[in-house]
């Protein structure tokens, strides 16, 4: 069942050339983030092309029980009013964070050094995915957290009374973990340092900059070493959210294995820590160019415009590339599956706990569409099949996954037959007019009747 408990089945088809342009939503992990601070910070923050999926939703009603007076007055212009950096209240109910790992998991880390208690919750697939990642290192500055059996929600955290800043090295490639213990540090005194061996994506970073902490990143020996001094004040700002690299990547990935097609994606971020997907799929021989490239928000952005490319070849994409583009490894398997030989991803077991075990739920579905795929714990390989070869007619599970749904359904672009999702619900979650904008392109996919 759907997070909605109505599932919504969805069949794609080949049809006409994709043509247009794409106006993806704004970005899921920067609008998280600016909600998060802007409430952290003193003073009126003010968001525009803000994502309204239901992440970034539930995202801004945490922040209102906390104590922050978060505002729509718009299609994505936003304000929050914060409290300031240890200002928040205890919740009178609890947080259902829905579906979003990074809404809970950042959420918990802004909490934890202020002497509060809150109850979190989720959906079914967020009740399923593990937390001790994120509680094991809150512990240090003196959080405590009750949970379910294998440190899964609901959980509740009781914030530290005494925080003590930490040194902690991220054991595995994580930017909701690293995110969660930099917001951790804000309310500890003194200097917590975050150890990254494998850089990702570093918007909380550039945002904590943008409010006004002091931060400092330095490239060693032990890696990227992020350094935050601890109970600064932080000041309201104006955000630009740009466009998000990981919904564009569906448009660009059916524009690449649909035969004729041009499609345009304005506005849309390459911040280097995002931009994995984009490498890949140039070494691959795709036709991808980048225009007008600027600034907004504090992160790179440019328009890209992807064409047809039937000369795509399959490639190793190693194991330093996975976390600038985790989210992305569903849409890029399909593109694989289209290619020509063999694709080899490496390095990608965090797929594994995920909203869905991606790398299983992939695989099934691929296989049922009549392409070959082996597994391990933290790699797949996949024997594209070549431009409009892939058979399709499968029925695929979604499994609460809107990435999974998306993925399935760019794949049924191109197949010889239909491809189905058995709930294309989840999507909403992440790119709520993603049936609307793949319409203005051309594609033909629509809702099944029951």
């Amino acid at each position: 069942m759907s997070a909605h408990d109505i599932p919504v089945p969805m069949t794609a088809c080949a049809g006409a050339p994709l043509a247009g342009t794409a106006e993806v939503p704004g970005d899921k992990s920067i609008s998280h983030r600016a909600l998060i601070l802007g409430a952290l910070a003193v003073g009126k923050t003010r968001i525009t092309g803000l994502l309204e999926g239901q992440d970034i939703l539930d995202t801004a009603a945490a922040m209102r029980a906390f104590g922050a007076e978060v505002v729509q007055h718009g299609p994505g212009e936003w304000s929050v009013h914060g409290v300031g950096v240890g200002g928040f209240g205890e919740p009178d109910n609890v947080i259902d964070c829905g579906n979003s790992g990074t809404g809970v998991r950042l959420v918990m880390g802004a909490m934890a050094t202020t002497p509060i208690t809150a109850t979190f919750t989720g959906d079914a697939s967020l009740r399923a995915r593990p937390m001790e990642r994120i509680t094991d290192p809150l512990a240090l500055f003196g959080a405590r957290a009750v949970g379910r059996a294998g440190g899964r929600l609901p959980m509740t955290i009781t914030g530290a009374s005494d925080p003590v800043p930490v040194r902690y090295e991220l054991p595995v490639a994580s930017a909701q973990v690293k995110s969660a213990v930099l917001l951790a540090g804000l309310n500890a005194p003194g200097e917590t340092v975050v150890i990254e061996r494998v850089a990702t994506r570093d918007h909380t970073e550039r945002m904590l900059e943008g409010f006004g902490a002091d931060i400092f990143v330095e490239e060693t020996g032990e890696g990227r070493v992020i350094t935050l001094r601890g109970q600064p004040e932080l000041v309201a700002q104006e955000i630009a959210v740009p466009r998000d690299p990981s919904s564009a990547a569906f448009p660009v990935c059916a524009a690449l294995i649909v035969p004729g097609s041009e499609v345009l994606v304005p506005g849309i971020s390459l911040n280097p820590t995002r931009a994995g997907l984009f490498e890949t799929l140039r070494e691959m021989g795709a036709d991808l160019t980048y225009e007008n490239a600027r600034e907004a928000g504090g992160e790179p952005v440019a328009d890209l415009r992807a064409r047809f490319s039937p000369r795509m070849r399959g490639v190793v994409v190693p194991a330093g590339r996975a976390a600038s583009m985790i989210d992305e490894y569903p849409v890029l398997s399909v593109v694989a599956a289209n290619a020509a030989g063999e694709t080899v991803m490496e390095g990608i077991g965090e797929l594994r706990v995920k909203e869905s075990d991606r790398i299983d739920t992939m695989a099934r579905g691929l296989r049922a569409c009549g392409v070959a795929v082996a597994e391990t714990d933290d790699s797949m390989r996949i024997q594209g099949l070549g431009a409009g070869r892939v058979p399709g007619g499968a029925t695929c599970e979604t499994r609460l996954d809107h990435r999974i749904a998306m993925s399935f359904l760019v794949l049924g672009l191109a197949a010889r037959v239909p491809v189905k999702v058995d709930d294309s619900a989840p999507i909403a979650t992440s790119f709520p007019g993603f049936e609307a904008l793949m319409a203005g392109l051309g594609a033909r996919i629509v809702r099944v009747n029951h």
